[in-house]
C-alpha cells in the first residue's frame, strides 16, 4: 500500500512539472497568467507616390494639344497629366504636349497636329506621340527617327465633337480607351525601360533655405504678344492656379481651375523655319532656368545631349533636382521674352 502512494506521489509530481515546463516554454508568454502581452508588430508603411508609380513599366502617351484661344475653354483631361509641356508655336501661340501615364482619361484634347521640336520631348519620356496630322518637318522626322506615332488623320482613335461651335479643326478628342485600342492594332510595343524624366520625392520639398532661392507667389511666362500663361500659388492646397492671358485657365468637362505642383522654366532660342511661319528650337546643349514649387523658386540648369536624350534638371551645385509629387508644367519659353517671379 505504502508503495502505491509513492508511486502515485511520484507520478503527480511528474505531471505537475511537465504542465509547468509546458506554460513557461511552450506557451507564449501573452497566454500565460500575470505575464506582460507581446509587443505586437508594428505595420511597415509604405508610401506611394500619388503622381506615378516608379515601379510601373507602362509606356506613356504624349499628346499634342490645341491651345489657341478659340479651343482653350474646351480643354479637357490635362490634369491627369504626369507632365504638360508649352512651346511657342508659329502664329505667336503656343501648343501642349501632355504626358499620360497609366491613367484612365476618358476625354483629351482637344487635339492639335505634330510639330518636329516635340518629338525631342516624346522621345526623352519613350512615349506614344499621339496627334492629329503635322508639319511637313515633323512627318519628316517620325520617320526618320522610327517614332510610333498616333495619327488621327491615318489611325483612327479619335472623334469629333461638333457641339462645340467652334471650326472643326478645334474639335478632335480623344481617350486613354481609345489610345490603348490604337496600340492593340498598330501592335506598338506597350511597355518601356526608359527611366522617368524626374525623380519624384515622397516627403515634401521646401526651396526656401537653398542656394538663390526666391520668393515665387505669382510666376508670369510670356511667349508673345498673344500668349502668357501664368500661376498664382495657393497656400492653403500648395499648389500653383493656373491662367492663360490673365484668364482662369479652367478644364472645359470638370470646370475646375489647372493647378501644377512643380514648374520647371527656361528659355531657348526659336527662329521663323518657313514662309508658313512655322518655328524651329534650339533646344540642344544646355542654359540656366528655373525650378518652382511650394512658393519658392530656385536657379537650375539644364542640359540636353541629343534630341532624343532626356533633358537633365541640376541644382546649381550639379545634384539633379528631386521634385514634388505631383504633375509639372515644363514652360520652354522663348528668349526673347522675359520670366517674372515675384
Amino acid at each position: 500500500m505504502k508503495k502505491i502512494l509513492v508511486g502515485l506521489i511520484v507520478f503527480l509530481v511528474l505531471i505537475t512539472g511537465a504542465y509547468a515546463s509546458y506554460r513557461f516554454l511552450i506557451i507564449p508568454k501573452d497566454d500565460k497568467d500575470g505575464g506582460e502581452p507581446a509587443p505586437k508588430p508594428i505595420p511597415v508603411v509604405v508610401k506611394k507616390l500619388k503622381i506615378v508609380n516608379p515601379d510601373s513599366k507602362t509606356r506613356p502617351y504624349a499628346v499634342m494639344i490645341n491651345n489657341i484661344n478659340v479651343a482653350r475653354p474646351n480643354h479637357a483631361g490635362l490634369q491627369d497629366a504626369l507632365i504638360v509641356y508649352e512651346m511657342i508655336v508659329e502664329g505667336d501661340i503656343t501648343r501642349m504636349m501632355a504626358i499620360f501615364k497609366d491613367q484612365t482619361t476618358a476625354r483629351i484634347g482637344s487635339v492639335r497636329s505634330a510639330r518636329h521640336y516635340y518629338l525631342d520631348y516624346a522621345m526623352e519620356n519613350d512615349a506614344i506621340y499621339v496627334h492629329f496630322g503635322g508639319s511637313p518637318q515633323a512627318a519628316r522626322d517620325i520617320a526618320n527617327f522610327r517614332i510610333q506615332d498616333i495619327d488621327g488623320m491615318a489611325d483612327g482613335g479619335f472623334w469629333r465633337d461638333t457641339t462645340l461651335g467652334v471650326a472643326s479643326e478645334h474639335t478632335a478628342f480623344t481617350s486613354i480607351t481609345k489610345l490603348d485600342a490604337a496600340v492593340l492594332r498598330l501592335r506598338y510595343r506597350t511597355e518601356t525601360t526608359a527611366a522617368l524624366l524626374l525623380d519624384y520625392s515622397i516627403e515634401e520639398i521646401n526651396l526656401d533655405k537653398m542656394e538663390g532661392s526666391i520668393v515665387a507667389n505669382t510666376v508670369r511666362i510670356p511667349y508673345s504678344s498673344y500668349m502668357t500663361p501664368s500661376y498664382s500659388y495657393d497656400v492653403i492646397n500648395k499648389v500653383y492656379n493656373r491662367f492663360a492671358n490673365g484668364l482662369t485657365h479652367k478644364d472645359g468637362i470638370t470646370n475646375l481651375q489647372y493647378t501644377a505642383k512643380n514648374i520647371i522654366t527656361y528659355r531657348v532660342t526659336n527662329t521663323r523655319l518657313d514662309s508658313y511661319g512655322r518655328q524651329t528650337l534650339y533646344n540642344v546643349g544646355s542654359g540656366d532656368g528655373y525650378y518652382i514649387t511650394n512658393g519658392y523658386a530656385v536657379p537650375i540648369k539644364w542640359t540636353k545631349a541629343d534630341r532624343s536624350s532626356q533633358t537633365v534638371y541640376t541644382y546649381l551645385s550639379g545634384k539633379e533636382i528631386t521634385v514634388n509629387d505631383g504633375n509639372t508644367y515644363i514652360q520652354i519659353q522663348p528668349s526673347s521674352q522675359a520670366l517674372s517671379i515675384n
